[in-house]
């Protein structure tokens, strides 16, 4: 098996062939240039080279042009003759073939569903996708907070919206223990919740939830398994977009174990349109990027970022980018100009050839490349002609694509929705136990002396006992009785206060308006 991906090489007017060292595959690496300069056919070069070599792939296709991988390129495709003649002057032999590919669909409609569960998703990057300040982010956290201590799992959107009622309904008690709950910041995160949800964000939460191992398969020939995410109608919203690949980034870095410097990767992710990663991307977040970036080639994961400037990434996580292609950029403008300048002192310079006026002049199809060479040195720039895919450049037919997402193994794992028992189901079943409770109350009898009735217990009015990280102690009600000191949970007073709310139609509705319908119409 060869040890490197013939990139691209040059012929009299370049310089020697390029190609990419697949033991530092898993040092990163970056692809840009403008708009229609030939990003694409880069990076569907170097997934055929990945696959080739039994390292698995997932890449996202923001345009939807890249379901070719999956088809073998032909002579009556439009650019076969330049492809010929491309191949004659790099002395490359061009021969079409298909990849084995799975293509996935937030929406399931491209391809299999792809999902996370909210817990997964975790409260940082939630924040992210509905665009949180700082405070409405921490109340996000206690919510988390309380789920875990409740053991309620938060699996799809339901549950966290019925977990924030109950917050919003103790906000008082919860802030005595958490810090300050404001209903403002309640109120804004629901708000952005149903943003998500009218933009289709409710099939992106559930189960199954994806597992990861199902992104790194190889074929029955050894070929890596390339994984295609539609991201058409995904591009859409932005933040959507780069918040559900970083979480899948970020679950790879948590869950995959140490390697070291494997002989090639196990996994490499192509990050296109990566400029929206870190557009108004807080602190924390680049942060978070950093970390990833810097520790994950030691599980053997290659993450190459792909976007039309190298300015457009923060120069901590560019550092640790070795494998770099750079396509066309033109310089209109005094930024156009500093940021050509900062892509060009960024490789290691050719005595040749000026750097940022060779990426000014390359055309369609040409750039300046550096790979790492022998001990993970930046090889010197050189002026590169790109090879020609061996699949289909450009979208495959709706028929071919359904076809391998009918036969592929994924179908039947994916295809179904399961909504088992979480953090709705509960709440719900403690809802209706309550108010079963309450209803049988009034018919109850006794035979002794007869006491005067106490007031009803909603779980506030009452002691309640934290013994948590505020204070140590207990907090008691001077009202409460100690024959009727309660140590009510949280889902407990959730549970009553569901109850409650079940107890008019006015109550009905407002549930219903936030819970989406969990009790029917009224």
């Amino acid at each position: 098996m060869a040890d490197s991906i013939f990139v691209g090489g040059g012929g009299e007017a370049y310089g020697e062939a390029q190609s990419l060292l697949l033991k530092y595959g898993n040092r990163h690496g970056l692809i840009a240039g403008a708009t229609g300069t030939g990003k694409t056919v880069t990076l569907q070069v170097l997934a055929e080279g990945f696959s080739a070599a039994g390292v698995p792939v997932f890449m996202a296709d923001v345009k939807g042009d890249l379901s070719g991988v999956g088809v073998a390129g032909s002579p009556a495709q439009k650019l076969h003759d330049a492809f010929l003649k491309r191949s004659a002057t790099i002395h490359y032999d061009l021969v079409y073939r298909s990849y084995p590919v799975t293509f996935w669909d937030i929406w399931g409609r491209n391809g299999h569903p792809i999902r996370a569960t909210v817990a997964e998703m975790g409260p940082l990057l939630l924040a992210r996708m509905l665009e949180l300040n700082e405070v409405q982010e921490g109340v996000l956290n206690v919510a988390f907070r309380l789920a875990d201590e409740e053991q309620l799992p938060i699996l799809d959107l339901k549950d966290l919206q019925a977990l924030l009622v109950f917050v919003a309904d103790h906000a008082d008690e919860i802030s005595k223990r958490y810090g300050l709950v404001s209903g403002t910041s309640i109120a804004a995160i629901q708000r952005q919740l149903l943003v998500l949800e009218n933009q289709g964000a409710v099939a992106m939460f559930g189960e199954p939830a994806l597992d990861l191992a199902d992104l790194m398969r190889v074929d029955p020939n050894g070929a890596g398994m390339i994984n295609v995410l539609a991201a058409e109608k995904l591009m859409l919203t932005p933040q959507l977009y780069a918040t559900f690949l970083l979480w899948l980034l970020s679950e790879l870095f948590e869950t995959l174990p140490e390697v070291g410097d494997p002989d090639k990767p196990k996994l490499v992710f192509f990050f296109d349109e990566a400029h929206l990663l870190f557009t108004d991307a807080p602190k924390a977040l680049i942060s978070k990027v950093e970390q990833v970036a810097r520790l994950i080639r030691s599980k053997g994961v290659g993450v190459y970022f792909i976007s039309q400037n190298p300015g457009d990434i923060p120069e901590v996580i560019l550092g640790q980018l070795g494998n770099r292609v750079q396509h066309g950029l033109r310089a209109f403008t005094p930024k156009d100009q500093k940021d050509l300048s900062q892509a060009a002192q960024t490789y290691r310079p050719n005595p040749a050839f000026e750097t940022a006026t060779a990426i000014q002049e390359v055309g369609t199809g040409e750039a300046v490349t550096s790979f790492l060479q022998d001990k993970g040195v930046p090889g010197i720039v050189q002026r590169t002609l790109i090879r020609p895919p061996a699949t289909q450049l450009g979208p495959i037919d709706p028929a071919q694509r359904a076809a391998i997402i009918t036969g592929s193994a994924m179908a039947a794992k994916y295809g179904t929705t399961v909504d088992r028992d979480s953090a709705y189901e509960r709440l719900k079943a403690r809802a209706d136990a309550a108010a079963d409770q309450r209803a049988q109350a009034p018919a109850q009898q006794t035979d002794g002396p007869s006491y005067a009735p106490q007031p009803q217990d909603d779980g506030l009015q009452h002691a309640r006992r934290y013994e948590g990280p505020v204070g140590g102690g207990s907090t008691v009600h001077p009202t409460a009785r100690a024959p009727a000191r309660r140590t009510d949970s949280l889902g407990d007073a959730f549970a009553k206060s569901f109850a409650r709310q079940l107890g008019s139609r006015t109550g009905q509705a407002v549930v219903r308006g936030i819970l989406g319908g969990l009790f029917g119409k009224t």
